[in-house]
């Protein structure tokens, strides 16, 4: 009997199934984290082989009767990364006489695509630390919205929300703009209170900047019109995504599926992007994913393995 294994990696863990030729579940176990852009390529071999080794040994497999492998993992959608990957997996399995057959290492938002439509036509939008929007055509082609990162891009966003949040904070300070109820938050979760405690957290003690978005969530609830301006326009921004996706993908009706803690945790967010979605759209369908984007790595390769 053969196998596959589809792998979603992320930056605390990665989620691993073992299915056979026809996509069918046998087991799943997770490992440590795999994002190789910060940890590097041998730490995250370590954890791909021994993910492996956890699959056959539960099974009582071998390597070599597994046809396929696909890893989802940030940074994997540019080749020459991903490449680095799958050299350094294939020279530590060789040194530790583990045999495998086929490996390719995949962008974690394409494998989220696979699973969430089974590998048929639809869109997914991410909103979380980043924001991207990947769809997949009837001619099997992906296309991209966004992803340009926090610096150029990242519209609706955790990181976005959160870096607008303490501009409207840091504008409070100074007396350029109006109280905002996020600058009580903000002090009542990271002790911050003041302008020079606000630029030292966020220049020189690294401060998480999208642990900042749930305080003005809170802030939006609570009446603040300042969070919720700050909210709403982010939301139209997810908006645009969506009108540009579907004009690339050239569909009457745009099936989306959400992914990441904005949009898919019950928040004042999430709440209010569903309504703006029903309000501005009637050929959008919200669907949510048929399957885990372990799942869709799993079926990537099952076409590898053709």
């Amino acid at each position: 009997m053969k196998y596959l294994i589809g792998m979603d990696g992320g930056g605390t863990k990665t989620k691993c199934i073992l299915t056979d030729l026809n996509l069918q579940p046998i087991y799943e176990t997770i490992g440590g984290p795999s994002n190789f852009l910060v940890i590097g390529t041998e730490t995250v071999s370590e954890t791909i082989l021994n993910l492996i080794n956890d699959c056959t040994s539960s099974q009582d497999i071998l390597s070599d009767d597994i046809q396929a492998i696909v890893l989802g993992t940030t940074g994997g959608g540019r080749r020459n990364d991903a490449e680095l990957l799958e050299k350094q997996i294939f020279n530590q399995a060789k040194q530790n006489n583990i045999a495998i057959n086929k490996f390719r290492v995949e962008s974690d938002a394409r494998i989220a695509l696979e699973g969430a439509f089974t590998g048929k036509a639809g869109s997914i939008l991410i909103a979380g630390t980043g924001s991207i929007m990947f769809g997949k055509d009837e001619e099997g082609k992906i296309h991209r919205v966004g992803g340009f990162g926090r610096y150029i891009g990242d519209e609706g966003s955790g990181y976005r929300i959160g870096r607008k949040g303490l501009n409207a904070v840091a504008r409070a300070y100074d007396g350029r703009a109006k109280y905002t109820k996020i600058a009580d938050l903000l002090e009542q979760e990271f002790s911050i209170s003041s302008a020079e405690e606000l630029i030292t957290e966020v220049y020189r003690n690294n401060f998480n900047i999208a642990s900042v978005a749930p305080l003005v969530f809170d802030a939006a609830e609570s009446g603040d019109k300042i969070a919720q301006r700050i909210l709403e326009n982010e939301a139209n921004e997810l908006l645009l995504h969506i009108s540009a996706m579907k004009e690339k993908l050239k569909v009457q009706i745009l099936k989306v599926s959400l992914i990441g803690s904005l949009l898919t945790t019950p928040n004042y967010f999430s709440y209010l992007f569903n309504e703006m979605v029903v309000r501005k759209f009637n050929d959008i369908q919200i669907k949510e994913a048929e399957h885990s984007p372990e799942y869709g790595a799993a079926l990537m390769a099952k076409n590898l393995s053709k």
